[in-house]
Order: structure tokens, then C-alpha cells, then sequence
């Protein structure tokens, strides 16, 4: 026997195997038209554009590859030149600023209060 929940009584109820596996307000309708994809999008229209589609820009990976994957004596967070230079000195400042922020607020914290 099948059981399936009442929304009036707010029971379990018996019921024929169909209805028992079709939770209430959900039924298998299947859309007469495929939805439109969103992430994926060309930047022209397929009609409008050549064979090949062209999307949002072109591929950075075997220029980026070339550039991190030379041997020369530089880390790899620093290949690029002087925007990673700025970025890791920037980082460095202010780590080593809020670690002596840190070691001066506990200096402050265990000294005792004068009355």
C-alpha cells in the first residue's frame, strides 16, 4: 500500500502508487522550449558571425605559460614584473605593520592599571 501526505488533514493517507510518487503541486511538465543559456553567450549572434564563434576575448593561457614557466632566477610571484612587485611589498608592509600593531597592543594589555 502507498501513503502519501494529506495538505488538508495533515496526515498520512493511503493512496494509488501514481499519486503517491507526485508530491503535491509538483507534476512532471516538461518545457515546450530549451531555456536560453546565460554564462555562455557569444558576443555576436551565430548569423552574424563566421564559422568559428567568437567569445569574449581570446586565450591568455600559452602567453601566461611562456612567461611562468621561464628559467630565469626570478620567483614566480614576481614574474610579472612591477604591479607584483607593488602587490608583495604592499602585502609585506602590512604584515610586518600588524605584527608590531599586535606586539604593542599585548606590551599595552599586560601592563597594570595605576589608581
Amino acid at each position: 500500500m502507498y501513503y502519501k501526505f494529506s495538505g488538508f488533514t495533515q496526515r498520512l493517507t493511503g493512496a494509488v502508487s501514481s499519486s503517491a510518487y507526485s508530491p503535491q503541486g509538483l507534476r512532471s511538465n516538461i518545457p515546450s522550449e530549451s531555456p536560453t543559456i546565460i554564462f555562455a553567450t557569444p558576443t555576436k549572434l551565430v548569423s552574424e558571425s563566421s564559422a568559428a564563434v567568437e567569445y569574449m576575448g581570446g586565450n591568455k593561457v600559452p602567453d601566461l605559460q611562456r612567461i611562468f614557466q621561464a628559467s630565469d632566477e626570478i620567483p614566480v610571484h614576481l614574474k610579472r614584473g612591477v604591479p607584483d612587485r607593488l602587490l608583495y611589498r604592499t602585502t609585506m608592509a602590512l604584515t610586518v605593520g600588524g605584527a608590531l600593531y599586535c606586539l604593542v597592543a599585548l606590551y599595552i594589555a599586560a601592563q597594570p592599571k595605576n589608581k
